[in-house]
């Protein structure tokens, strides 16, 4: 970063929205834009040249799609990268493909029909920038073997009669018993994901809350219950939470577990945003604490900022094991790196151990 400055280079083939990013990003003074490319051919040889720091990557460009250069990218030369995508079903899905693939985050792409809130965009580009410049970018990793879900019979559950791994006699969870919660924001999609497939499906209920946006949120739960052997949804108010089952807070409601008699079940809200997200990680976690207490076990996985921070130290005051993603394998250590200097959490663990340690936790629980 010369000059202490995070050198950018926009690639988009508007020419109207490679302006307003420009002009976005350096109005910050530790923000320069160094160039632009139009598609992803003028791009390559642009990153040569001016060696930028972060690029902003359009999804749907003209001669190469920005799926195909990302996975080029990443493969031949990993950099940190902010997709910008459109709030719709197709973009979700792009721009999901593309976090998997190794970028960062993603953005909106900026209307100029909404000038009024231009400044909340500004800030908001901005800030992932600057997230991004000091993120942890590696080589595509090829993950373990996705799940194929067994096939059942309408009406029927799938069966939980699985040996976990370590070779012992699976313990089968009642909704009375214990409940794991997770937290995430950037990079969380993909940390999520590796905590999910790896999830036995005699695993306790899993409430999740991800920084998502409303349009997001969906799809995303739809991809996770495609690839782990779990069932995995998009959170509903009043839905029990079941063992083999997990529940993402959609985006824009806040997620809480509340008791219910004997059953755990999701209450959602549209309370305002908390640590300035809806849904918020705070949320969910305090309400874990209140209403599960030592029946609980907490995860907190990559993010920026401090939101689950307290939570978390709630849900560890009330008696629940918690872990926090360790800072190599977190593409942001901010979430859990709070988490940690704030007391509540037990373990710090590489992402790929959570999952074991989770049911560990779950199962001392009710020995």
């Amino acid at each position: 970063m010369a000059g202490g400055k995070i050198r950018v280079l926009i690639v988009d083939d508007s020419a109207l929205v490679r302006q307003i990013l420009t002009e976005i990003l350096n109005k910050d003074p530790g923000i320069e834009v160094v160039g632009s490319a139009t598609d992803p051919y003028a791009a390559r040889e642009k990153i040569k040249r001016l060696n930028p720091d972060v690029l902003t990557l359009d999804v749907e460009m003209p001669r190469m799609d920005g799926l195909t250069f990302l996975s080029n990218l990443m493969r031949l030369r990993p950099m940190p990268v902010v997709m910008v995508s459109s709030l719709t079903e197709q973009g979700a899905g792009v721009t999901l493909q593309a976090l998997e693939l190794g970028a960062v985050d993603f953005v909106t792409k900026p209307k100029v029909d909404l000038a009024h809130r231009l400044d909340d965009y500004a800030l908001e580009i901005r800030e992932k920038v600057r997230i991004a410049a000091g993120a942890r970018v590696q080589e595509r990793r090829s993950g373990p073997a996705v799940v194929t879900k067994p096939i059942a019979p309408v009406g029927e559950k799938y069966s939980a009669d699985v040996i976990l791994q370590r070779g012992n006699t699976p313990r089968h969870f009642k909704t009375t018993e214990s409940i794991i919660a997770i937290g995430a924001s950037t990079g969380g999609t993909e940390a999520i994901k590796e905590v999910l497939i790896r999830m036995p499906l005699n695993c306790p209920g899993i409430v999740i809350t991800q920084h998502i946006p409303e349009a997001f949120s969906g799809p995303f739960a739809r991809r996770m219950d495609s690839i782990a052997a779990i069932a995995v949804c998009e959170a509903r108010d009043g839905q029990q939470v079941l063992t083999g089952h997990a529940y993402i807070a959609p985006g824009d409601r806040h997620l809480m577990v509340v008791r219910d008699g004997a059953r755990y079940v999701c209450r959602l809200n549209d309370g305002p945003p908390v640590n300035r997200h809806r849904p918020s990680v705070d949320v969910l976690f305090r309400s874990v604490a209140a209403n599960a207490g030592m029946n609980a076990v907490g995860a907190i996985l990559t993010g920026m900022g401090d939101d689950g921070a307290q939570g978390m130290k709630e849900m560890h005051d009330a008696g629940a094991p918690t872990i926090a993603q360790d800072e190599q394998t977190s593409v942001v250590w901010g979430m859990p790196g709070q988490a940690v200097k704030l007391g509540g959490v037990d373990k710090i663990m590489p992402l790929e151990t959570i999952p074991a340690q989770l049911m560990r936790f779950a199962e001392e629980r009710f020995r």
